[in-house]
């Protein structure tokens, strides 16, 4: 029974030894095996990081949806002409707008402007040509958008009263005085 005392005795003090010595070494055993997790993580994280900026990259340089071309159905194309439509009225507050692709269709919309009541239409374009039949003002807001002449300061139109302008003229500021 003594010899049986004295084992368990020995192995209660190598226990206790052991588990002190883990206590205070325990940093020195965790330590390497935390790094290497974090390189594991940090090894997923930049090839993530290297997909999203491939897959930006992509984006940016249009080979994605439209294989490396721009889309020729994005409306690209846009005009305005501004004109009295109505001789009650003046100040060009009637207009015709033309949205277009590179295809050239798309859509003219048209507000007619008077003192009592506004209109307003939309007519569908296909190839350049108008799915309905075109005002002279609405033609010419085609026309403008398919030359690349939708945004001038001032353009005067095929026809006198017709006019396109992407914003009412500024009025001259006069000079300061010295």
């Amino acid at each position: 029974m003594r010899r049986v005392i004295s084992v368990v005795t020995s192995v209660a003090t190598w226990g206790h030894h052991w588990i002190q010595h883990w206590i205070s070494h325990w940093p020195a055993a965790v330590g390497p095996a935390v790094g290497v997790i974090a390189i594991v993580v940090a090894v997923i994280a930049h090839r993530r990081a290297a997909r999203a900026v491939a897959e930006c990259k992509a984006l940016v340089n249009g080979s994605i949806g439209s294989h490396g071309t721009v889309d020729p159905r994005a409306l690209r194309d846009l005009a305005i002409v501004r004109y009295d439509a109505l001789s009650e009225m003046s100040g060009q507050l009637s207009f015709s707008v033309a949205l277009l692709n590179a295809l050239g269709d798309g859509v003219v919309l048209s507000s007619i402007n008077g003192r009592s009541e506004t209109r307003t239409y939309a007519k569908a374009v296909r190839g350049g040509d108008g799915t309905q039949p075109l005002s002279p003002e609405e033609e010419h807001a085609v026309r403008a958008a398919r030359l690349g002449r939708g945004l001038p300061a001032m353009e005067q139109a095929a026809a006198p009263e017709v006019t396109v302008r992407t914003r009412p003229p500024r009025p001259a500021r006069p000079s300061p005085a010295s």
